[in-house]
């Protein structure tokens, strides 16, 4: 009913969206009782809005595992006039993306990320173009220090900078967002060679930008131009989000002038200076693939996912720890049995420190922060006694799989022990997929546990989190994620309370 609501709130282009695909929605009708094609049940689809009158726009992901129930693990869905094929359960997530990796390979031409990208960058390219610039990508983050010791180092440093921070407001609220500048200037040091103060005004500007962008994502109205782009010119979400882009483009293409006039082929500062350098090499190609739309698409991707995720997953580690405060008490208390008086914590120190390790997963699998990433067949597809033709858009559910009941005991609480055996030892979860699974992971899952763990167990050496004066552990609520690109946290303000 939420979207029935959206098309409501504009009456003109509703009338206007049933003039002109009535007759479409006809044909469609058609064709779908001829096709010889075995799709996955699911509901009958409604004239022109297919089933999204069945999905909660806010939660979408909540909506499939409700569906899920009525129709099976795998099932069909009609967004506007777009079939989609949905995948539910550890068990068939885990098949599709594992053992038919090159058949679930691809990604559908979602159109807001056609307009902004045109099928370049890490994210939403495909074929021999993803392939390369994944391969590239990969392999320059490590060159960088992701996975290594150099990189800790600079997390721990960055550490420093975001405890000095908090310490400033001697103990009076400040917003949650506040932990988004230290993970932000890692992902931007990577990039750009270099960190920000956090007060410097074009480090703010892109927190404010990327903040932004990230939000329109999530919009309803942005949802009705993706399931009807030909009436784009009756929506303004969309062109407001391209205009934000641009000005992140802006920023991108100054990095990369000043990496053509500063690079050393012999010492790389930063990605940026990675694929500049790539670019000059194949100058002479005519087929490269790091042109310039691609070089500021590949760096646009990484500013995008590297600074909203771990962030968001470090709001959501301190405002359930105020939630939970004797997990919180038992969590300072390994750190002290473990860590030294004076010193940090090491990433290696994870393993010496099983209930930390146990609520930082937990963090995670419960706040379902990016509940599915949507992918297409890449090749006509025999899975499951179903036939997917070459191009269908599959969503392969990771909340249904974070949250499958066959797998977790308690999936819809918070509950450190599914990470623990009986003896309070780590235990390793096979349907532990917050990171995705198969050939398009996350690039920068090392770089992100690295980060959770150290920033996490920093912060709880310094500081004990409560909720702000007049409200209690009570007053916090879980429940009601503010929907953006992810699921991020409503906004809150907390108290740090330093311990001696």
């Amino acid at each position: 009913m939420a979207l029935l609501n959206v098309f409501l709130s504009y009456p003109t282009s509703f009338c206007l969206l049933c003039t002109l695909v009535f007759i479409a929605s006809l044909c469609l009708r058609a064709r779908c009782r001829k096709s010889s094609f075995k799709l996955p049940p699911g509901p009958t689809p409604l004239p022109i809005i297919g089933n999204l009158h069945l999905l909660d726009i806010k939660r979408q992901d909540k909506s499939l595992l409700k569906l899920a129930r009525k129709y099976g693990p795998i099932f069909t869905l009609h967004f506007g006039f777009q079939k989609v094929v949905v995948l539910t359960g550890y068990d068939v997530v885990r098949d599709a993306l594992v053992n038919f990796t090159d058949e679930f390979v691809d990604r559908p031409q979602i159109p807001i990320f056609e307009q902004i990208q045109h099928g370049n960058g890490v994210f939403f390219s495909t074929g021999e173009l993803w392939r390369t610039i994944r391969r590239f990508t990969v392999s320059s983050m490590r060159n960088l220090g992701m996975g290594k010791k150099a990189l800790e180092e600079q997390v721990t440093e960055e550490l420093r900078f975001l405890v000095e921070n908090i310490k400033s407001f001697k103990g009076d609220p400040f917003s949650l967002r506040t932990f988004n500048a230290a993970p932000s200037n890692i992902t931007f040091a990577l990039l750009f060679g270099e960190r920000f103060d956090y007060q410097d005004p074009l480090f703010l500007t892109l927190l404010k930008l990327i903040d932004e962008v990230m939000c329109l994502l999530g919009s309803p109205s942005l949802h009705l131009f993706n399931f009807y782009p030909f009436l784009g010119f009756l929506f303004n979400t969309h062109k407001i989000l391209l205009k934000k882009i641009e000005e992140v483009r802006v920023i991108i293409r100054d990095y990369i002038k000043t990496s053509r006039q500063d690079i050393n082929a012999n010492s790389f500062r930063s990605y940026t200076d990675a694929l500049v350098f790539k670019q000059q090499e194949d100058m002479n190609k005519t087929d490269s693939l790091f042109h310039e739309d691609n070089l500021i698409a590949s760096i646009l991707d990484l500013i995008m996912a590297g600074t909203e995720t771990t962030a968001t997953t470090l709001q959501w580690a301190v405002l359930l720890l105020m939630k939970y405060p004797k997990i919180q008490k038992k969590i300072q208390e390994e750190i002290g049995q473990v860590v030294k008086p004076g010193s940090w914590a090491s990433y290696e120190d994870r393993k010496s420190m099983p209930f930390t390790h146990a609520v930082i997963h937990e963090v995670q699998r419960f706040i379902t922060l990016l509940p599915h990433v949507p992918r297409s067949t890449s090749v006509d597809t025999h899975f499951r006694g179903y036939f997917l033709p070459k191009g269908t858009m599959v969503i392969p559910s990771l909340t249904s799989v974070l949250l499958d009941p066959g797998h977790w005991e308690t999936p819809h609480e918070f509950n450190p022990n599914h990470f623990l055996d009986a003896d309070g030892k780590f235990v390793k979860k096979e349907a532990f997929v917050p990171f995705s699974l198969g050939r398009r992971g996350c690039i920068g899952e090392s770089l992100a546990k690295t980060e959770l763990f150290l920033f996490f167990v920093g912060l709880l050496q310094k500081f004990t989190f409560r909720p702000p004066p007049g409200l209690t552990e009570d007053d916090l609520d879980l429940n009601v994620p503010k929907t953006t690109f992810t699921l991020r946290p409503q906004p809150q303000l907390i108290c740090a309370i330093p311990r001696e």
